[in-house]
């Protein structure tokens, strides 16, 4: 069964001000789509959302008909920072960890990944640079076997010859019928790759397309077409 995000008339305050405001999205399929947006607008908020890690928010949200957040939970593989363990653990005892609390986790799978970004599993947290650190994360990400791979700016510190080995190479790692969401600052770096954009923008879904069809309708580039978007703003 191929993977199915749908969210209705989501909206989410937090001390008072507002984060996502009737957010609807009905995304499925084998796909790779891109979460884009300025800083503050609500890309990790959603992806916390839908993984079932924040609460309290109105309006629907379901993962192959599930709504419940533990059901949620065991459906997506969210790549979270790895600020929960302590700085003295070595990569190894982190998967192991992960190994140990999600059933899905594909040690063989992990593995490939470790060796291609030629990570050293006993260096310890507190010697890993940010990038390193990043790579780790995607390793544990996509080493599960879910339904939905939710990839929260992951390549940020990892540096550009890296990055782009690593965007390149997503595809054979993501699972036939997966859905795959990233939101990432290198818009142009992983347009190859998408299928779909979601751009978010005062709160809410303000475009949704198929990549293609940006391309063919604007005439634009993805990068160029997102930043067009808020270029067209600032002159109203």
């Amino acid at each position: 069964m191929k993977a199915t995000v749908k969210i209705n008339q989501l909206t989410y305050k937090k001390n008072l001000k507002t984060i996502l405001a009737d957010v609807s999205l009905d995304v499925s399929g084998d796909k790779i789509i891109g979460i884009l947006g300025e800083n503050g607008a609500g890309k990790t908020t959603l992806f916390r959302i839908i993984s079932g890690v924040a609460k309290n928010y109105r309006g629907d949200v379901a993962i192959n008909g599930k709504t419940s957040p533990a059901d949620r939970k065991s459906l997506v593989s969210y790549s979270q920072s790895l600020g929960g363990f302590p700085e003295n653990k070595r990569i190894s005892q982190v998967a192991n960890f992960h190994e140990q609390i999600y059933p899905d986790f594909d040690r063989d799978k992990y593995n490939q990944m470790i060796d291609f970004l030629s990570l050293d599993v006993t260096q310890r947290l507190a010697a890993l640079s940010k990038g390193t650190k990043e790579k780790v994360i995607v390793a544990l990400t996509l080493a599960r076997k879910t339904s939905v791979y939710l990839l929260d700016e992951p390549f940020g510190g990892i540096d550009s010859m890296s990055r782009k080995k690593i965007i390149n190479s997503i595809i054979q790692w993501k699972p036939t019928d997966s859905l795959m969401l990233i939101s990432d600052h290198y818009v142009s770096e992983i347009a190859s790759i998408l299928d779909e954009i979601v751009v978010l923008k005062d709160h809410t879904v303000a475009i949704h397309k198929r990549a293609d069809d940006v391309r063919q309708e604007s005439g634009k580039s993805i990068e160029d077409y997102y930043e067009s978007l808020y270029e067209e703003g600032a002159q109203k």
